[in-house]
């Protein structure tokens, strides 16, 4: 019987990095944006894996850049979508406040989750056995998988290698920073050789990044507009992705429609929306999260831009209809 292997995927914006667990009962966990599907495919192929030989795909949690690929493989493949019971319930319900795509104004394209997840499970990929952890805080269902014997841990977007996942206080809750702590903590009494986040390289010292995410949720705690700026970048950062860029004359409307750019404005820097407009602009730009090009604001951080036409279609939980779950 040949061994089975851990094969990391790092990707570019907007997709999320993929692990895919080769082995007699293949597991893939997360799928990359909607737009990259067929990248997914082509990368999961060029391992000697193909997707009808899928055994489950296994999200951390329910954000686009993570689920994206679920309903192309599940349609095509009649592959098996796990994740968290209390994000499953919101997926499989069309509630409009599934993926936080709504909110958020990111497409999700419809997927059914058939194995509802709980902290303790146990997932087999044949020769192995990944146990589910359930670790909150950037998601009020995130999941992190451990796999002890190996001592690997894939640990979504609870932290990278030099961040740690923004925190949506709006829709995950205000105490999502200690849970994102107490998460950490949890981690930390693990035994971990090799660990693999949802964005970013391996880490190569897992341990140190769970401190150093420690540290800096710590520091949150002491001074909370921090928790608002980062997530108001990185959420921004993404749409400039999405959109491959936004026109200056576009910024004023586009902005005023969202709900992240409401609630933070207003409940986080107490500020009309309109006169945060140009404070986050002068922001992203001051940081070097975003720079003008030809009167387009666009992201630094390396990403592949989604087609336009798949962009165009704007698929939202709110959107879903039975029949699209029919395999």
């Amino acid at each position: 019987m040949k061994k089975s292997s851990i094969i990391f995927f790092e990707r570019k914006f907007p997709s999320a990095n993929m692990v895919l667990i080769k082995d007699q009962l293949p597991i893939l966990i997360d799928t990359g944006f909607g737009s990259d599907v067929k990248d997914t495919e082509r990368l999961i192929k060029e391992v000697g894996v193909s997707p009808e030989e899928l055994h489950l795909i296994v999200n951390t949690h329910y954000h686009s850049d993570h689920v994206g690929g679920n309903f192309y493989l599940q349609k095509n493949y009649s592959v098996s979508i796990s994740a968290h019971k209390w994000e499953a319930d919101l997926i499989n319900s069309c509630d409009p406040e599934a993926c936080s795509a709504e909110w958020l104004d990111q497409p999700v394209e419809p997927y059914r989750v058939d194995r509802k997840l709980s902290d303790n499970d146990e997932i087999s990929t044949g020769s192995r056995t990944l146990k589910v952890l359930y670790t909150p805080g950037h998601t009020l269902g995130h999941i992190s998988l451990y796999e002890p014997e190996e001592e690997i841990l894939i640990c979504g977007d609870l932290f990278h290698k030099n961040d740690i996942g923004w925190l949506n206080i709006f829709r995950e809750g205000v105490s999502s920073i200690q849970r994102s702590i107490e998460s950490l903590d949890r981690l930390s009494m693990l035994r971990i050789g090799q660990a693999y986040s949802g964005h970013g390289p391996q880490l190569e010292n897992p341990l140190a990044a769970i401190d150093a995410a420690r540290q800096r949720f710590e520091k949150w705690l002491r001074m909370p507009e921090k928790i608002s700026w980062h997530a108001c970048k990185r959420i921004f950062s993404f749409t400039l992705i999405m959109k491959n860029g936004l026109a200056k004359e576009e910024m004023d409307n586009y902005l005023l429609k969202c709900g992240w750019f409401q609630d933070f404005a207003r409940y986080s820097f107490q500020l009309h929306p309109e006169e945060f407009i140009q404070i986050l602009l002068d922001e992203m730009i001051r940081s070097g999260a975003a720079s003008w090009q030809n009167n387009y604001l666009i992201a630094t951080t390396p990403y592949q831009a989604p087609q336009k036409k798949w962009m165009n279609r704007n698929i939202k939980p709110k959107d879903w209809k039975p029949q699209d779950f029919l395999i």
